[in-house]
């Protein structure tokens, strides 16, 4: 069985995660909790995967495939259920496009969090900060915008990563009330909330690996 290497409060673990649930693979799957941290280098996982991040996938033939993207497709691929996360044509091009966007915005939201919170008081930068501050509503305002060709077209891998960056949002920096002024964003995200592979793992925090 394949083994992935997982953590319930990564972003791009639960966007596979929620992946591997579209494509009926999630049962099988073996997952094992590796404490994965941006700030302290993993030995054991370096050995599978040297850039120490996960979601790592551990195939039985003893392949190894790594970054979320790479995952995804795998369970495209090889789930025979649910929808194409990775259409072809001009479907695929937009799907793929919205993807890049919804990991740009989980890859602002975890410099952010790193800079504010994982950081020493003393080693913080608050022009950093302020610079994932006004990314993210960049990105959020541009989603705004985004948000009736999402309701319109099929699921896929953009719908899965942007609402996944979202949730993540929700998890990481509620404060910032996203879903204020983005009516149309916070509709459709209500959608993506009630979808079945969405509400089987939310993010959960727990302690984080020692240095």
């Amino acid at each position: 069985m394949p083994l992935l290497h997982w953590s319930p409060r990564s972003p791009y673990v639960r966007k596979t995660m929620i992946a591997l649930q579209e494509k009926g693979l999630s049962d099988q799957v073996r997952t094992v909790r590796t404490g994965a941290d941006p700030m302290i280098p993993h030995p054991g996982l370096m050995a599978v995967n040297p850039l120490s991040k996960i979601p790592t996938l551990e195939l039985e033939d003893g392949r190894v495939l790594i970054d979320s993207h790479v995952i995804c497709r795998w369970a495209d691929r090889t789930g025979g259920e649910g929808p194409r996360l990775f259409p072809e044509g001009e479907a695929g091009l937009l799907a793929e496009r919205d993807e890049a966007l919804g990991a740009g915005l989980m890859d602002i939201a975890l410099n952010w969090l790193i800079e504010g919170r994982l950081r020493d008081a003393p080693q913080r930068s608050e022009a950093m900060l302020a610079v994932w501050q006004t990314k993210t509503v960049a990105v959020l305002d541009w989603l705004e915008t985004l948000a009736p060709s999402l309701a319109a077209r099929p699921f896929d891998i953009g719908h899965l990563t942007i609402g996944t960056a979202l949730m993540y949002l929700d998890f990481r920096f509620a404060a910032e009330e996203w879903r204020k002024h983005r009516p149309a964003l916070a509709e459709w995200h209500a959608g993506f909330l009630a979808r079945p592979s969405v509400r089987r793992e939310p993010f959960q925090d727990d302690p984080r690996p020692a240095s």
